[in-house]
């Protein structure tokens, strides 16, 4: 059972355990020894984005592995997507990105990546907790010049600039194109405005002023509301919000109304299917996308798969099928043929490639699906059973998708960190899916509350 590590590596209040200098340096240590794979020197990518706690946790990160006679190469705030494709770039043993994505500056994180920009798998995470609670490498003390160094890599901008730009067709650009991007004053502000300048667009920036303490706060794809107003007011043709790490991007159309993950899901899918890059005619989604995009998927001959919530569940489902594009709600989008992990700079750009092709705005791309009502109610349970051991909740759900008759979906899972049990109902008549959604919050009322 891990208990430092979640579905997106380690997170919490800075300074606080687990994310404390203190075990950011045997998580150094710990990863530095796992990594070692190789005859001669070793090298492991520290990026960050920009927490005012970035500072601790790097040198403390960056002490760990020297200590193992591992050298860290550090490239600073960075996208995550960046420091994957720059562990691969770089040939390092390994890579580590300090955030907390979307979360408020109190909050950090740490995740790592193979050296193949992937990030790591459950039993490698178990290792790495394993080795740390074990005192296994306590002995294990290079001296002299078997010690590693730390060096600063400065073209690493450069670098990642030239890599996202190498996912679009050479003679495409975007001129004439009057874009907004909301870097929420984090580890994209610098790196999101030069790419899409240097393809030739005009730019208005904001959230790029980030001071330690303001990443994420009103602004960015968890706060659109801002980028809306300057889309509006700039008369732009696209505004683009990424979060805190830059792996995911929400999009507002010309018209100034945010356009989900869902629809850009559709209007992308169907793309790459029109063009035959849509690997086995399948997208990837989670159980949360809404069942407008799986009846849009169908009606052109797309088969939708489903996973649990969360991009590393995206990810092992499309690298054990062979699929290449899938994507959440919330905004991460996974372009295997262009990165191994969500990048919200590559959807940007991806997005901008689509209205500059066809000629078409947001707004009408947007249109490859129609969205089904959808009602969520969070009830609160004092235990969690499996669901399959509740036959009186089981026989309620098969009877309300009996009702449905195939327009509709009901969902019903625990939440990961609450005690919660969410019921979620889609289907084509509002009151109908209400009265379905009632039905089971009161049984699991009676049964689980």
């Amino acid at each position: 059972m891990r208990k430092l590590f979640g579905t997106d590596g380690i997170r919490g209040v800075a300074n606080l355990d687990p994310m404390t200098s203190e075990m950011a340096m045997q998580l150094g240590r710990a990863a530095a020894h796992l990594f070692m794979r190789r005859a001669g020197r070793h090298q492991i990518v520290i990026g960050k984005d920009t927490r005012i706690s970035g500072y601790m946790l790097e040198s403390a990160l960056t002490a760990g592995i020297c200590s193992m006679g591992v050298d860290v190469l550090l490239v600073g705030p960075m996208p995550t997507p960046a420091i994957a494709f720059l562990t691969r770039s770089l040939r390092a043993d390994a890579g580590v990105m300090i955030s907390a994505s979307h979360n408020p500056y109190q909050d950090n994180g740490i995740k790592f990546f193979s050296n193949d920009g992937f990030k790591l798998p459950d039993e490698m995470e178990a290792r790495i907790e394993g080795l740390i609670v074990s005192n296994e490498i306590t002995h294990l003390r290079p001296t002299a010049d078997a010690i590693g160094k730390a060096y600063r890599i400065n073209d690493a901008e450069g670098r990642y600039i030239e890599f996202v730009k190498r996912s679009l067709p050479k003679e495409l650009d975007f001129q004439g194109m009057n874009v907004v991007v909301d870097c929420a004053n984090g580890a994209a502000y610098k790196v999101a405005p030069t790419v899409l300048r240097e393809l030739g667009a005009k730019v208005e920036v904001i959230g790029d002023k980030p001071d330690g303490m303001n990443i994420n706060a009103g602004c960015g794809a968890v706060h659109p509301e801002l980028l809306q107003k300057a889309v509006h007011e700039q008369g732009a043709h696209l505004g683009i919000a990424l979060d805190g790490d830059a792996d995911r991007a929400i999009f507002v159309c010309e018209q100034g109304r945010v356009v989900d993950g869902d629809h850009i899901m559709a209007m992308l899918a169907l793309d790459l299917h029109h063009q035959g890059q849509l690997a086995k005619q399948t997208v990837v989604g989670t159980v949360m996308s809404n069942f407008g995009l799986e009846q849009a998927m169908t009606k052109s001959g797309i088969a939708l798969e489903r996973t649990a919530v969360g991009d590393r569940y995206l990810l092992e489902r499309m690298l054990a099928e062979g699929y290449n594009f899938g994507g959440e709600q919330s905004g991460h989008f996974i372009f295997l043929d262009h990165n191994t992990t969500g990048d919200g700079l590559i959807s940007a750009l991806q997005v901008l490639s689509l209205m500059k092709r066809t000629g078409k705005p947001l707004s009408e791309l947007a249109q490859a699906m129609t969205a089904v009502p959808q009602v969520l109610f969070n009830v609160k349970v004092l235990k969690k059973p499996k669901l399959d051991t509740v036959p009186e909740l089981q026989r309620a759900i098969a009877q309300s998708e009996q009702r449905l008759n195939g327009s509709g979906r009901v969902l019903v899972r625990y939440s990961g960190t609450e005690s919660l049990l969410r019921v979620m109902v889609e289907g084509e008549c509002d009151d109908e899916i209400r009265e379905v959604a009632n039905h089971l919050v009161d049984v699991v009322k009676t049964h689980l509350g």
